[in-house]
């Protein structure tokens, strides 16, 4: 299994985010700064490559039928483990992470590196492949944050940077900024994609739900010649 593709794959081709839209809840939650995605993005990273580790190493000793069950355990270990040190040493972020830095328990990009990956893999890989997709994951947090920050406050991790003239996009931290940050980086991601896949004479990377050309809006209008039907 080649090292480096499990590693790079958390940046586009499997990104959590922006691919296999995964971990939503927090995404869309945390992301009001720049700061808050690097704090979600490291605390998951971590729980995730030593969750990686350690399902990787105990695989073959764990009943399939108490799997899902003993994941937890071992992830909810490690959230523990993130939460105190944050709690102590990063009193800030922590409040302003709050409740969810002990929901990275059930995030789904977690459990399902464990079920899908960990558990079938061996201990170096596994690792690896945590260690890509919490990177990927980061980014992703930190590119979202850094773009409602900047529209939103004028900031980037607390310096001002628009200026004083400038009039802050209150929309941008507001909830609904964050699904129309995410929606915008998503389409963008999509249509990188299609022109890369074209240059390259290949089929795009991208899921059929995730593409604008299959949705249920979309063909009623523009697939049956109107909304009317």
């Amino acid at each position: 299994m080649n090292a480096w593709k499990e590693f790079t794959k958390g940046f586009w081709s499997e990104n959590p985010i922006f691919r296999l839209v995964l971990g939503i809840c927090p995404t869309l939650a945390v992301t009001t700064t720049a700061e808050n995605g690097i704090g979600m993005g490291l605390a998951s990273t971590f729980v995730l490559v030593c969750s990686n580790t350690v399902i990787a190493m105990i695989r073959n000793f764990i009943p399939k039928k108490i799997r899902i069950p003993a994941f937890i355990v071992i992830i909810a270990t490690f959230v523990t483990i993130v939460d105190l040190v944050m709690e102590g040493y990063f009193f800030a972020l922590h409040k302003s992470l709050g409740l969810f830095i002990p929901l990275i328990v059930v995030n789904c990009i977690i459990l399902g590196r464990a079920e899908a990956f960990a558990s079938k893999n061996g201990v170096f890989i596994s690792m690896i492949d945590g260690i890509g997709m919490g990177f990927g994951f980061t980014i992703s947090l930190v590119l979202i944050g850094a773009i409602r920050e900047i529209l939103g406050n004028g900031s980037i991790f607390n310096v001002p940077i628009l200026g004083s003239s400038y009039l802050p996009l209150l929309l941008m931290i507001l909830p609904p900024g964050a699904f129309i940050v995410l929606g915008i980086l998503l389409g963008l991601m999509n249509k990188a994609e299609i022109c890369l896949a074209e240059r390259a004479g290949r089929t795009p990377l991208i899921r059929k739900e995730h593409d604008c050309a299959n949705c249920t809006i979309h063909r009623a209008w523009f697939g049956l010649g109107g909304g009317g039907e």
